[in-house]
């Protein structure tokens, strides 16, 4: 019997930067020297990754720090004269005030058990976020929190140690097959993937299409 449940935030409950992020690499590729406009958006995601990857422990660095890093990286690799630090602002202005999922707020009201934030993000941005949309779960667990993110299994330990829950206890729920869906297998929780896009389903993934429908998967 679950008792509990785990949730990510951004692209399960609120909607990812894309808006934003389609904004900054317009500004860097009509500032820059890019010959099309996707080359941006790659160049700058394995730029984060690389940096994503090899934060942990006492390696770690916040996500606005990884964010920035690598934007500054992107705008200097395309000779661009877009201005980084404020271009960065842009995310994390929307990082603490991001647009919601209609149906997480009623997933929130209507849900039975405990629900647990396990997100990869800097605390104080999506306690803001949470504020600002006025939901209340029971506990926070974040990146910044653990010195990790997912996938690695330091968050999801940090999670269940401080809840007291054993990992067969609590599902995950999340938008990402890497970070929620690998990262939560690896320490024998039960992951749910949002399939908000009606992507092909991988063998043996539990998905739906959005938050409510986890409610017909189990006897809460």
């Amino acid at each position: 019997m679950k008792k509990a449940i785990f949730l990510d935030f951004y692209g399960t409950v609120v909607h990812e930067d894309d808006t934003v992020i389609e904004k900054i690499t317009q500004e860097i590729f009509e500032t820059g020297n890019a010959a099309d406009k996707s080359e941006i958006g790659t160049y700058w995601w394995k730029e984060f990754q690389t940096l994503f990857i090899n934060s942990y422990g006492d390696s770690f660095r916040t996500q606005r720090d990884l964010e920035i890093q690598s934007l500054q990286s992107t705008i200097q690799y395309f000779h661009s004269t877009a201005d980084a630090l404020q271009m960065s602002n842009f995310m994390f202005q929307y990082w603490v005030k991001p647009h919601i999922f209609d149906e997480s707020k009623i997933f929130f009201e209507l849900c039975k058990l405990p629900i647990y934030i396990v997100s990869n993000i800097d605390r104080t941005d999506i306690v803001q976020a949470l504020e600002f949309h006025k939901l209340m779960p029971s506990g926070i667990f974040t990146s910044e929190d653990a010195k990790s993110y997912k996938p690695r299994k330091e968050l999801f330990e940090l999670a269940l140690s401080t809840t007291g829950y054993s990992s067969y206890e609590v599902v995950h729920i999340g938008d990402s097959l890497t970070s929620d869906i690998k990262g939560a297998n690896e320490v024998g929780i039960q992951p749910i993937w949002i399939n908000r896009n009606n992507r092909e389903v991988p063998k043996g993934v539990l998905a739906v299409n959005e938050l409510t429908e986890v409610f017909n998967l189990y006897k809460w």
